[in-house]
């Protein structure tokens, strides 16, 4: 008999399910949001908020832990460093769920599934107006060497005969 042992097979082998959820846990991670199929998001909710409870505790037992789930030493790093102390204080879910609407080709239900606290990014595009308040250097260019040719254009040039 099963039981207490129903969960979401989503229509996948053992092996299928762990690349899934461990290809969604990195795209959490690197992008804080997914746009993915509402019973993908339903499954990965889970396991991301033990992930982000895993990250709370940094030691080095937590962190081998998270790589295990994720396979990737900079997204660990990433989770340890950047996320997990967003989510220092609070308990329960780190991530949630909006229902978007449907897929066009098959009529899935759409699903975009978010980290709750997002990063602050800073704009690294500069205004106009600033650009027009700061003075502008000019660089002096260089004469160029005309005299050899480096590289693979050494090699293929052609020789002329005299």
């Amino acid at each position: 008999m099963r039981h207490k042992v129903k969960k979401n097979r989503l229509s996948r082998s053992l092996g299928q399910r762990k690349a899934l959820t461990k290809a969604l846990l990195r795209a959490l991670i690197i992008n804080e949001r997914v746009k993915t199929t509402t019973a993908k998001a339903k499954f990965i909710k889970p396991y991301f908020d033990k992930t982000i409870a895993l990250a709370k505790d940094d030691t080095l037992a937590a962190r081998r832990l998270a790589f295990s789930r994720i396979g990737n030493h900079s997204l660990v790093k990433k989770l340890f460093d950047e996320i997990a102390p967003r989510f220092k204080g609070t308990s329960g879910s780190c991530c949630r769920i909006y229902r978007i609407g449907f897929r066009g080709s098959d009529g899935a239900p759409l699903s975009l599934i978010e980290l709750t606290k997002k990063s602050e990014k800073k704009n690294k595009i500069k205004t106009k107006r600033k650009a027009e308040k700061e003075p502008v250097e000019e660089k002096e260019e260089s004469p160029r060497k005309e005299k050899g040719v480096s590289g693979l254009k050494k090699m293929f040039k052609k020789k002329k005969k005299s």
